[in-house]
């Protein structure tokens, strides 16, 4: 197949809208079922490259949640514990294969932002990663392969519409890209930028102790961002992001987004959260949301009017911000990568509030020193990586 025609490009009145290979070349993608759209397509071939390099950055299954351009999430293949199984609904499904616990791990981390996601797999793509994306709100799935039950499965899904790519994981783009603005075509070297251990070699703190693990973290931040539109920051711990901000014009702003989102990620797993006590007829989108109003000020509003009865079996205690707070003390080792420099020391003391330890960034800011400052202050680990990851 050398072309594909598509419904409209980004939207509906956006016509003729195509994928084709420039050079009259069989395009390296097949679809195995579904209709896919144009933003659907920018969202897999983005997140495929994210998956590719993850996988060979850390020798990991690897999955990221798309929307918008951008990822939701993305994480490798690690077990997941009795708690994160639990946050991220799975715990239902038994033992997962370390692709299914990827895809998890990219799905759960920001639940409300991967509602409707487009999802982006390493490996082939096997029953169990099938099972648990047939039953999510998602556009579609790219990867290199599929068992045949896995595809059957997914086939299943939206009526019988659920998009279905499979990609040539052999396949290799030109060095030189293009892209067309306004009738004029912009030409650039692709970003083939490698991300591997040596990466993080110069720390400029007072502590200088980064280990293996934070490492890999600061390797998924980066590679992460590298697919994120900028401006873009990535909190990751244990092998996965846990907030990702993009596309604010602020880096603060970016740094604070992205913070939020991981601070919501650990709140899920407070005792306050994890002992919620659903109806059963409450599903998970709708369960997603109440966590959000819990561990939100606005629950209050919810506990005086008496809709939690529309949602709980037992009416939840407060959980007052004091607790909160209390509870995202506990919060360590995170780290956070960053695609440009920060040019102010308060992205360093907003990321200390989530529990930032390992902190990945280009430097060059004449305020370097401040922001250094910033990380001696909190005993934190800071490497400049010399390199901007913009994304757009």
């Amino acid at each position: 197949m050398k072309e594909l025609e598509l419904k409209y490009g980004c939207n509906p009145n956006q016509k003729p809208s195509r994928i084709y290979m420039a050079d009259g070349s069989e395009l390296p993608i097949k679809v195995l079922n579904g209709k896919p759209g144009y933003i659907n397509f920018l969202d897999a071939f983005n997140g495929w490259q994210l998956v590719k390099e993850l996988k060979e950055a850390t020798g990991l299954p690897a999955a990221t949640s798309f929307k918008h351009v951008s990822p939701a999430g993305a994480a490798v293949g690690l077990p997941l514990t009795d708690t994160l199984a639990k946050i991220y609904w799975v715990d239902d499904l038994g033992e997962l294969s370390p692709l299914a616990c990827a895809y998890a791990r990219a799905r759960g981390a920001d639940r409300m932002s991967s509602f409707g996601d487009f999802i982006s797999l390493s490996d082939v793509c096997d029953v169990d990663t099938a099972r648990l994306i047939k039953r999510e709100v998602s556009d579609g799935v790219i990867a290199p392969g599929y068992e045949p039950e896995a595809l059957e499965i997914l086939k299943q899904k939206k009526k019988g519409n659920y998009n279905v790519i499979e990609i040539d994981p052999a396949y290799v783009p030109a060095a030189l890209e293009h892209k067309e603005v306004y009738g004029i075509t912009f030409e650039q070297g692709r970003n083939e930028l490698h991300i591997g251990d040596d990466f993080f070699d110069r720390i400029v703190t007072e502590n200088k102790d980064m280990p293996k693990e934070a490492k890999i973290d600061l390797a998924i931040a980066m590679i992460t961002l590298k697919y994120t539109q900028s401006n873009s920051v990535c909190y990751v711990k244990g092998g996965q992001a846990i907030g990702i901000g993009a596309g604010q014009q602020s880096r603060i702003h970016c740094t604070r987004l992205a913070g939020q989102k991981a601070d919501n990620w650990w709140l899920r797993q407070a005792p306050q959260v994890m002992g919620l006590q659903f109806l059963d007829t409450i599903g998970r989108a709708d369960r997603d949301n109440a966590i959000d109003l819990y561990i939100g000020d606005e629950y209050m509003d919810v506990l005086a009017d008496g809709k939690w009865q529309q949602t709980f079996r037992v009416k939840p205690e407060v959980f007052t911000r004091e607790e909160k707070r209390a509870w995202l003390d506990q919060m360590a080792d995170v780290s956070l990568g960053s695609d440009a420099f920060f040019p102010f020391g308060d992205n360093i003391e907003r990321a200390y509030k989530s529990g930032v330890k390992y902190v990945a960034q280009p430097g060059g800011s004449v305020r370097d020193d401040n922001v250094i400052e910033a990380c001696n202050s909190h005993g934190m680990v800071m490497a400049f990586t010399g390199i901007r990851l913009f994304h757009h």
